[in-house]
């Protein structure tokens, strides 16, 4: 069992930044993917991006690359989203989640915290 809590969302301008947390709690969290993912109103939830907690490797969605980084502190057991040059069309509900390595289905989410980036 995996627990997630994010925090750090609010309302930025245009070409701002924001750093999002997500601090995780549970066994084995080497065992786990870092993802986040995000939800526009009226959109389908995507993929944003995602760290492994071993390897520290990381993967980005187009949309993102070049203005969002994804990191992740072992020590606090936290995943960090920096994100730069934001646009009016970054602003969704953004949610960290967990999966095992071996998987591929995200299994564990957080409550979402939600980011506006006005014009």
């Amino acid at each position: 069992q995996v627990q997630l809590v994010e925090s750090g969302g609010g309302l930025v301008q245009s070409g701002g930044s924001l750093r999002l947390s997500c601090a995780a709690s549970g066994r084995a969290l080497s065992n786990y993917v870092m993802g986040w993912f995000r939800q526009a109103p009226g959109k389908e939830r995507e993929f944003v991006a995602a760290i492994s907690w071993t390897s520290g490797s990381t993967s980005y969605a187009d949309s993102v690359k070049g203005r969002y980084t994804i990191s992740r502190d072992n020590a606090k057991n936290t995943v960090y989203l920096q994100m730069n040059s934001m646009k009016p069309e970054d602003t969704a509900v953004y949610y960290c989640a967990a999966r095992l390595v071996i998987n591929r289905q995200y299994h564990y989410w957080g409550q979402g915290t939600q980011v506006t980036v006005s014009s």
